[in-house]
């Protein structure tokens, strides 16, 4: 432990000017056993200040650091546990309580000491032993009261004093008159103690009869004690001046440092309300918008965008812990809340009215477009709604129940307003499809009596030529076939064929052809900008910077950006919206489809080649452009029903060309060259299918 004393004066404290006085090696009680050293210290320079050291040993190497410092003034209690029995633990109260475990009792007891006497002597008995033998104490008090508080190795003398050279001398000429040498040591040692004996009877005598001379020297030494009394009773007074002065330089340092404190606290705390009042703030202009705004002009509806769009921003601040307590901070939320809900209301209750009031708007123009083949265009109402998309937006972050009220009204109103605008419109095209039909008929009922006799004939030869006309490969091996017997015909009979029923055929069917075509065109773009239209509106398979509320990062808000798996079930969840959406509004259109087409296979199931032709440019057309849309799945669907009654008619074709091949062919004179010849409606047929 004396090695480690004087290593740690010399490599700690000498350096910084002070003195080790005591020393004890601990460990934190109750934790890990990591040793360190407990040292006592006092500056060598005055004022003197007093010091408990912690001094630890490096983990990097064999040299000591100083790890943590401590005032004697800032300790108000030594508790040593037990006074009775050894126990190496004990406590030092500074701001808290420091509960430590001496390797020895000794080594404890030897430390208690040292404080015990650094607190006598500097800190006027400030601190309080408690569990202290007394016993230790006692010994602990100095003997005289010039002996230093500090112990033995602050004040001990060396016993060794050199000689001077007057002294070297006299003792070698004594030792040169004695004619026996050194090692007659005794009878040397007798003569010298004679010698003295007489020395001092003489000085005795010398000073008795100097009494006076005594006297006047005791009464200075009274004068002196005296004066050194004065002396001390002045450095007494001294000291509790300048002690005085330490503790009101403390006082000062202590009111500096609250002042400190407390000035960090107001920056602190005007940091807080400046963040509330920048964050939670919302201007009167904006109140007024969201409360009174004119929801009906352009500029109203700025305004409410606006004032919405602060309105979220102060919602969607990212408070700091405590904010919530606050009063003020919790009536403006509330203020926020109220505000939400009225202007949800008013935007709620404005949108229904825009709905209904551009619906009688709509049902006016609908009388227009009845007389011809077209759909009204619903234009005017998407670009007067969409001024509305970002207060939709708004409304979908913050009030989903109302946000999902109005497009459920919405999807109610349009399904109202489409089924009515979709049947009239299909209605119109049945009434067209059935007055192309009624016209062929009657131009057929005009034509010659023998053009009328010979399309009886080549029916009864051949069955319904009109619905085996087509582009199949089956009848074109047919009309190969009948090519030989064709050329046997008279040009008079050709002639009459020119105006037969198949031309009126074909002219039907182009009729019907282009009154399917337009009908798929008119319900295309009609579909797609409904479509467009309820995504920008109701924001909808948005991008995910759209869809969420922005809030500035300097602002001190927190934003969390959503996870990938979250983004594609939202992405995937607004699919489902908008498919769902588009269902109900149209839902009118595939039974629709259906019945026209089969209003078209009724007429003439040579038809169903014509629409598979449209229906399949129209679906691939529609896959293009989105596969996933609902044109795509109706068109889809309805492709089916085609290409279904398509190969019914091919096979019914099939069958009725191989019954007839098999059935007896017919033969009857001609009049005019008088040889049996064989009539086959297989010219028209090969007409048509070219």
């Amino acid at each position: 432990m004396t090695a480690i004393k004087h290593s740690l004066q010399r490599d700690i404290f000498t350096p910084n000017d002070e003195r080790l006085l005591s020393i004890v090696n601990v460990c934190k009680a109750g934790k890990k056993k990591k040793n360190c050293f407990l040292c006592a210290t006092v500056t060598t320079e005055r004022p003197v200040q007093v010091k408990v050291v912690k001094v630890k040993k490096s983990d990097k190497g064999d040299f000591y650091k100083r790890q943590m410092a401590w005032e004697l003034r800032d300790l108000t209690e030594v508790d040593a546990k037990d006074a009775n029995k050894e126990n190496p633990e004990f406590d030092l109260h500074f701001e808290k309580v420091y509960r430590w475990v001496a390797s020895s009792t000794a080594e404890k007891n030897s430390f208690i000491s040292c404080i015990w006497k650094l607190n006598q002597r500097y800190l006027r008995k400030k601190v309080e032993f408690v569990n202290v033998s007394a016993q230790l104490l006692e010994e602990s008090v100095p003997s005289g009261e010039n002996q230093s508080v500090a112990g033995g190795d602050e004040d001990a003398l060396d016993d060794y004093q050199e000689l001077n050279a007057r002294e070297e001398q006299d003792i070698e000429g004594m030792m040169e008159v004695c004619e026996y040498a050194i090692s007659n040591a005794e009878a040397f040692a007798e003569k010298l103690s004679s010698e003295l004996q007489v020395l001092d009877g003489a000085n005795i005598q010398s000073i008795m009869a100097s009494e006076k001379q005594v006297n006047i020297l005791m009464h200075l030494l009274d004068e002196a004690l005296a004066e050194v009394d004065t002396i001390e009773g002045k450095l007494s007074s001294y000291e509790e001046m300048l002690q005085s002065v330490k503790e009101q330089m403390d006082q000062i340092s202590q009111s500096n440092r609250i002042i400190q404190i407390s000035s960090t606290n107001n920056h602190k705390l005007l940091g807080e309300i400046e963040f509330l009042v920048n964050h939670m703030d919302l201007s009167k202009g904006h109140i007024k918008a969201l409360q009174d705004g004119d929801l009906s002009s352009p500029k109203g509806i700025e305004a409410c965008i606006n004032a919405s769009e602060a309105l979220l921003q102060c919602m969607n601040v990212a408070l700091r812990p405590g904010h919530e307590k606050l009063t003020a901070v919790k009536q403006q939320q509330q203020l926020f809340c109220e505000l939400r809900d009225t202007f949800a209301r008013r935007l709620t209750n404005h949108l229904n009215n825009v709905f209904v009031h551009q619906g009688h708007d709509q049902s006016s123009t609908l009388a227009q477009n009845t007389a011809e083949l077209t759909l009204p265009k619903h234009h005017p109402l998407h670009r007067d709604l969409l001024r509305y998309a970002k207060l939709m937006e708004w409304l979908k972050s913050t009030q989903r129940e109302k946000y999902e009220g109005l497009s459920r009204t919405y999807v109610d109103y349009m399904t109202r307003l489409y089924d009515r605008e979709i049947k009239d419109f299909f209605e119109v095209a049945k009434i067209k499809m059935a007055g192309t039909t009624k016209e062929g008929k009657n131009k057929f009922a005009t034509l010659p009596r023998k053009e009328s006799a010979l399309k009886q004939e080549t029916e009864s030869l051949h069955g319904s030529s009109g619905k085996l006309t087509g582009s199949t490969s089956s009848l074109n091996k047919l009309a190969v076939q009948g090519s030989n017997s064709r050329r046997s015909q008279s040009s008079s009979l050709l002639d009459m064929g020119n105006m037969s029923a198949s031309d009126l055929d074909v002219a039907d069917r182009t009729k019907f052809d282009k009154i399917f075509e337009q009908v798929l065109s008119e319900l295309e773009p009609l579909c797609l900008a409904e479509q467009d239209f309820i995504i920008k509106f109701f924001k909808l398979q948005q991008q995910p910077a759209l869809a969420q509320a922005e809030t500035d990062d300097t602002d001190g808000a927190i934003q969390t950006k959503p996870s990938a798996s979250e983004h594609r079930n939202s992405m995937s969840n607004e699919k489902d919206m908008v498919r769902m959406m588009m269902t109900k509004i149209f839902a009118c259109i595939e039974m629709e489809l259906n019945s026209l087409i089969a209003l078209g296979d009724k007429i003439d199931t040579f038809n169903s080649l014509y629409m598979l032709v449209k229906m399949s440019h129209h679906v691939w057309t529609a896959e293009n452009v989105d596969p996933a849309s609902y044109l795509s799945t109706t068109l889809g669907n309805v492709l089916v029903t085609v290409k279904r009654n398509f190969d019914k008619c091919i096979e019914e074709s099939l069958l009725q060309i191989s019954e007839n091949l098999k059935s007896t062919v017919p033969v009857f004179s001609n009049r005019w060259c008088g040889t049996p010849c064989r009539m086959s409606s297989s010219g028209s047929t090969s007409t048509l299918r070219d």
